[in-house]
């Protein structure tokens, strides 16, 4: 595997970032995961633009252009041979001193990885998964913002800790005021009465780039598609449930905090979306090779 890093192309055991840069010292920078598909990768514009929007949050000068960063992304896939396949793509703060200051931080680094993901068995995409809300609340807003993809998960990896302590591969987080933000890495949906809901940004969600293609997807489709505050009340009367995310793509979910959702089967919506899901990625994206 070949690691791009800073304009430069890097063996695997030599891609190496300075101990003092702020992206490993305090979580100081920003993410992007993508995917490529039959040698496009999928909605890369899109990841961009929310790397940017990050970006800015956080008053993060990239060191690349819009431009520049998707050529980067597309090289490094035909570099690494990557068809299909998962690319991380980070920029951090850059080298500074061990104070917090960000004003320190001279050069931010822009780091591209292609290569790679399986986020979760294939045995619970035609089963369906079961999964738990935790203790751990959504940041707030007023303290960091859920819409920047930071470098710094660790809201979302205390979450995924008592998941795995209860025996779960996902876990839904609730906001300060009980309403349903999101799951650790994906966003979540429910079916009923006829009617896709998803929790809306405000509750803490993030703009998922799966999460808008997956509505835009439904309204296609002919599904009503709405974003209220839901609860937990809500999941467990669902007709249906899926997760979605650039690594999990949709994933069905079955049962909830012990509630059977549904008839406890993936439903026909899901599977409807799923296919439809597949489909857009077999002929979408910027071509890698071509």
């Amino acid at each position: 595997m070949k690691v791009f890093i800073d304009g430069k192309f890097y063996p695997e055991r030599d891609a190496k970032i300075s101990v003092f840069d702020h992206g490993l010292l305090y979580g100081d920078g920003i993410f992007e995961g993508i995917r490529a598909y039959h040698g496009r990768v999928f909605q890369l514009k899109e990841h961009i633009d929310r790397l940017f929007w990050s970006a800015k949050a956080i008053l993060l000068d990239l060191p690349m252009s819009h431009e520049e960063i998707m050529r980067a992304v597309v090289e490094t896939c035909r570099i690494n041979k990557v068809r299909d396949g998962y690319i991380r793509l980070l920029v951090t703060r850059g080298v500074g001193t061990l104070g917090l200051n960000p004003n320190r931080c001279r050069n931010p680094s822009t780091i591209i990885i292609a290569g790679k993901i399986q986020l979760y068995p294939q045995e619970l995409y035609r089963r369906g998964m079961e999964i738990i809300t935790v203790p751990t609340v959504r940041n707030l807003h007023s303290a960091l913002n859920p819409a920047i993809k930071s470098l710094n998960y660790l809201n979302n990896i205390l979450a995924k800790i008592e998941a795995n302590n209860s025996g779960c591969e996902e876990a839904i987080l609730l906001n300060a005021q009980g309403f349903i933000a999101e799951c650790t890495g994906d966003n979540l949906f429910i079916f009923r009465d006829n009617k896709l809901m998803t929790p809306p940004l405000s509750a803490g969600a993030l703009r998922g780039i799966t999460r808008q293609v997956v509505i835009a997807l439904a309204v296609e489709a002919g599904i009503p598609v709405s974003e209220p505050d839901l609860t937990r009340y809500d999941v467990f009367n669902a007709d249906e449930c899926f997760l979605t995310g650039t690594g999990a793509e949709i994933v069905p979910v079955v049962k909830v905090d012990g509630r059977v959702i549904g008839d406890g089967k993936p439903g026909p919506i899901t599977r409807k979306l799923e296919a439809a899901y597949h489909a857009l990625t077999k002929g979408s994206g910027e071509p890698i090779y071509e």
